[in-house]
């Protein structure tokens, strides 16, 4: 065993297979930090260029752009509240706020430490669970990954905003908008209302950036200061800060590579819902709560450490059972029938020093990355001072094409459009977004759990199994608890005829657009009950466990926007979320990107992007010609160098130029 391991390390440093591991890091580096791109792109990208490398490049190139993406996706989410990949959504929670009041440097200083540290330690772990790991793999069934899924839409739903009514229904919704288009136990087209683009139901990275990005790049426009509410001079919490900050929260980081390691292990689950339950775990274990939501580091150390361990955990049922613990380790295993391997025995056996070189690859790739990252923390973080009307368009070039090379169909981008408008009204109507996205994900893992559970056990008798029990027990539990903290925090609240609200997502919202959001989504859940009622069960069966409790919550969050409707603002913060949303400034920023999209449709991207780059800063930035026309050069420049020549992006043809 230790001559594998000392061999594995060897094998990885010798040419040219440290060169493509020095070649992958940049690599994902960029990957993750650009909003819309992710491992996942980046493995199918570069997985054509394996043919003809020996395994251990191979594996050095591919996985050592895998492992940083969950490092430099910190990034964007803590910078512009925009997640670089899924696996960064929790971290804006509190890393966004963190830099809105000039404390990015330290967000950024905690995030690249633990990163490195969970990656490094996951990957250590990953080394010792291998021989251990598989009774625990084959103890899940289809009834505990469904109830697994249940645990994590709760506890998402259930910590965000003021509101858990609001954060479990809009669970429930994800869960509905995951079911659009056929469904797997029968060909049966839910929810497509006629449109063959929803017949393959929503590609995830629209969903995802019109959810986040739209509204945060509407609110940087609406304002047109820097993402710091603070000057620079005054801003405080460096990168040394933050470096103490996870030195001090040691035993959390510990609590969070485990969890990191043995809940992304779960195949096809783990690595989508891990940081929630790292930042879930974080919040419930913490004496004071107050300030997560407001930019608690400790909201960043959780889920940044959790989801750079979960990439040896995801490796190890990839590895040793050819189960692919993510989306990215089923391109991985592309890469190991091109080099002729078999994930199984063999990796563990005859192969164990090429297995043990993967181990050295995730150890100095999150090494690396995190100290790149980490010398130039300090000049990422000066974004946060730049104004925001400079910021928007270059993001904005970013999200949409992020957007495109999801599907590389122009109904992508009236998809990001239409989610950006729920996304911005949702922002302002105490409707928490992380839960919503998270039901989609685990949507259609969930309903093929659930269908599977319900044909082996004739019925719900699934739930008597020992592991599922204490899973629907502890889901239970966090319910309860946070009902009666919630109760708790009313109570104290209720003397001063004050609304309780903790702050962060979901946490404050303008009174009528809460209650325009809350009929919308009812009359969506009632509507979804209608329709499927008339379906057979097994298609109908997620749709209505999703909608009818959906609709409930719905009706219930509408009563109470409507009492608070009756009631004035009284505090700060109610009058900043009441004055916060402005109708025309959000119609006209979404009327900018709708512009692009027709101008794309006509004249192709090349051309669209550059000019209403340049408009924009003319228009709403108030800028002049000459720096509105360089932006647009340089804009058009980055795409054709970066999308056209290294990506080899298929463009939209247009109507004029074909």
């Amino acid at each position: 065993m230790i001559d594998a391991l000392l061999g594995g390390f060897a094998l990885l440093f010798q040419w040219p297979s440290i060169g493509f591991l020095g070649l992958g890091i940049m690599l994902g580096l960029y990957f993750g930090a650009v909003p819309g791109l992710s491992g996942l792109v980046g493995m199918a990208i570069l997985l054509p260029f394996t043919f003809g490398m020996d395994p251990v490049s191979a594996f050095a190139f591919l996985l050592g752009m895998y492992a940083v993406t969950t490092t430099s996706d910190t990034i964007s989410s803590v910078l512009l509240g925009i997640p670089g990949t899924a696996a960064s959504q929790a971290t804006i929670l509190d890393g966004y706020p963190m830099a809105m009041r000039g404390e990015a440097e330290r967000a950024l200083g905690a995030a690249f430490t633990v990163s490195a540290v969970g990656g490094v330690l996951g990957a250590i772990v990953l080394a010792a669970s291998i021989p251990l790991v598989r009774p625990l793999i084959l103890s899940f069934a289809s009834p505990e990954y469904f109830m697994l899924g249940v645990l994590g839409l709760t506890m998402v739903g259930a910590l965000s905003g003021s509101s858990m009514m609001k954060g479990i229904a809009a669970a429930m919704l994800g869960l509905l908008v995951s079911t659009i288009g056929y469904a797997d136990q029968i060909a049966v087209p839910r929810f497509f209302f006629g449109l063959t683009y929803l017949l393959d139901g929503l590609p995830l990275i629209p969903v995802v950036l019109g959810l986040f990005a739209v509204p945060a790049l509407f609110d940087l426009s609406r304002k047109g200061t820097s993402i710091s509410q603070v000057p620079r001079d005054e801003s405080v919490g460096g990168v040394l800060r933050g470096m103490r900050d996870a030195a001090q929260n040691w035993w959390l980081v510990i609590r969070s590579i485990v969890i990191g390691v043995y809940v992304g292990m779960l195949p096809g689950l783990g690595g989508s819902i891990v940081d929630w339950v790292a930042y879930g775990h974080a919040v419930q274990s913490a004496k004071d709560k107050s300030q997560f939501g407001k930019g608690d580091v400790r909201g960043v150390i959780a889920p940044e450490t959790a989801n750079n361990a979960m990439k040896g955990g995801a490796l190890i049922p990839t590895v040793a059972f050819g189960i692919p613990g993510s989306a990215p380790m089923a391109i991985l295993l592309g890469a190991f029938l091109i080099q002729g391997m078999t994930p199984g025995p063999e990796m563990l056996t005859s192969k164990l020093d090429i297995t043990f070189s993967m181990v050295a690859t995730l150890i100095v790739a999150n090494v690396i990355g995190a100290a790149v990252l980490m010398v130039g923390a300090k000049q990422i973080a000066r974004a946060t001072f730049i104004s925001g009307h400079l910021i928007v368009p270059a993001v904005v070039l970013f999200v949409l094409m992020g957007a495109w090379m999801s599907g590389n169909n122009i109904g992508d981008w009236y998809l990001l459009l239409g989610i950006g408008a729920i996304g911005i009204a949702m922002q302002f109507s105490g409707w928490p977004r992380p839960p919503l996205v998270l039901g989609f994900i685990l949507g259609p893992i969930m309903e093929n759990a659930l269908s599977i559970s319900l044909r082996s056990h004739d019925g719900f008798g699934f739930l008597l199994r020992p592991v599922t029990l204490v899973i629907l027990i502890l889901t239970i539990l966090v319910i309860g608890y946070t009902a009666w903290k919630q109760v708790a925090r009313n109570r104290e609240s209720k003397a001063e005829n004050m609304v309780a609200t903790p702050g962060g997502e979901g946490a404050f919202s303008e009174p009528r657009t809460a209650v325009i959001v809350d009929v919308m989504f009812l009359a969506v859940f009632v509507f979804a009950i209608w329709t499927a009622s008339g379906w057979p069960n097994s298609v109908a069966m997620l749709p209505l466990v999703a909608a009818i409790p959906g609709a409930l919550l719905a009706l219930g969050a509408l009563q109470r926007d409507i009492r608070l409707l009756r009631r004035p603002a009284v505090t700060p913060e109610e009058a900043a979320a009441a004055d916060g949303f402005q109708p025309g400034t959000a119609l006209f920023f979404l009327l900018w990107i709708a512009a692009i999209v027709v101008a794309t449709v006509l004249f192709g991207q090349l051309v669209a992007l550059p000019v209403m780059m340049a408009a924009y800063l003319l228009l709403r930035g108030g800028r002049g010609w000459k720096l509105a026309l360089g932006y647009g050069v340089a804009g058009w420049l980055f795409l054709y160098l970066m999308f056209d020549r290294v990506i080899a992006v298929v463009w939209y043809p247009s109507l004029v130029f074909g």
